[in-house]
């Protein structure tokens, strides 16, 4: 898709000039809201964090290497950042589902060390590391918002099937990390909301293997999502601050 294609993005409930920070920058989701945020005039800059830096040919977008499964790297970025801000987005686009000899668990039997140390390592210490540094950057002064892709399944209330053992607690997890980051930061910024994020099912690799179950017209194109993910942070507001709120907008019950 061409830029001049990119419908233009417009946090409405965000001011101009807006500094942002894309996490993940490289998947399909985060690529898609890369894309969109950079087509937006209202935006003045985007850090794209991703393991490998790539080159983009907009002078808007800047690309970092970063690891955030390793502290080092974290606080590295962090320090590279401190004074290109203060930013009014950030927006974790990463997650671990499967991978080499991982597969989500059907049963018990195949519950394995390394299954939760990779799901827990990419879903929850990551994005818990990534906020310890980041969040201090962010805008005081008038609303910004700090977001991380979660996802329904990690809702312990709304679990009936069972299986998945590694993915479910390791975004279980991380919606507590997010609500309890809530709590702590709002007490001294009142402006700083910081949500979960459930796209639904996503035309990306990370969701390939298990489509064939998804129910039809649920089954979100990348651009579809990143531009619901969008509005739904643009309609954000301190009482949703420590929410799982869903791609349409609805919270998402613990």
């Amino acid at each position: 898709m061409q830029e001049s294609e990119v419908m233009s993005t417009r946090l409405e409930s965000m001011g101009d000039n807006i500094n942002v920070i894309i996490i993940g920058a490289s998947g399909g989701i985060g690529a898609a809201l890369l894309t969109q945020l950079n087509a937006s005039p209202q935006v003045a800059q985007i850090f794209a964090l991703s393991r490998q830096a790539r080159q983009y040919p907009s002078p808007k977008i800047h690309s970092m290497a970063f690891d955030f499964t390793d502290e080092t790297s974290v606080e590295s970025a962090a320090a590279n950042l401190k004074d290109k801000g203060p930013f009014d987005l950030v927006i974790l686009a990463t997650g671990h589902l499967h991978g080499p000899d991982i597969s989500p668990e059907k049963s018990m039997r195949a519950i394995s060390i390394e299954g939760f140390e990779k799901n827990f390592a990419v879903n929850t210490i990551g994005p818990a590391l990534t906020a310890k540094y980041i969040l201090p950057l962010m805008r005081r002064d008038q609303k910004s918002v700090f977001s991380a892709l979660s996802a329904r399944v990690g809702s312990i209330s709304d679990n009936r099937i069972g299986g998945w053992y590694a993915y479910r607690a390791s975004k279980a997890a991380l919606n507590m990390v997010l609500k309890t980051l809530a709590i702590e930061h709002g007490r001294r910024f009142k402006d700083c909301v910081i949500i979960g994020l459930h796209p639904g099912t996503v035309d990306t690799p990370l969701s390939k293997p298990f489509q064939g179950n998804v129910p039809e017209g649920k089954l979100f194109t990348a651009e579809d999502s990143a531009s619901k993910l969008l509005s739904v942070i643009d309609n954000a507001a301190m009482p949703d601050s420590g929410h799982l709120i869903d791609w349409a907008g609805q919270k998402v019950p613990f």
